[in-house]
């Protein structure tokens, strides 16, 4: 719906080998460099979150400790978790302007994509 009043015979049809991409050396220097930012920085994040819900679980008493007013260690812990979102969220985006996208940008334009 919508789509029947564009014509098809302006537009440029390219092909594609998906498998060499995949295979090429600028494709696996991208996935190498993007896995080698997300899995540790996954693996801290859920540690992280893990021994949250541990202490919250087993250490009920740690986490209700007073630090002031009616602010708790756990709630300054979960606020640490909220934190802990966004900073890696900004760190991964800065990451990927600097180290990702250049070469993501590079591939595209080599298959005939726009940059």
């Amino acid at each position: 719906m919508g789509n029947e009043a564009q014509g098809t015979d302006d537009v440029a049809t390219t092909s594609v080998d998906f498998p060499a991409v995949q295979e090429s050396e600028r494709f696996q220097t991208l996935r190498r460099r993007h896995r080698n930012f997300v899995f540790p920085v996954l693996g801290l994040a859920l540690l992280w979150y893990l021994a949250y819900v541990l202490l919250a679980g087993y250490a009920p008493e740690f986490m209700g400790t007073p630090v002031f007013g009616n602010v708790n260690v756990g709630l300054l812990i979960g606020l640490g978790q909220v934190v802990t979102t966004f900073v890696i969220t900004m760190v991964y985006v800065s990451y990927a302007n600097r180290r990702l996208d250049p070469i993501a940008a590079e591939i595209r334009v080599d298959n005939g994509g726009d940059r």
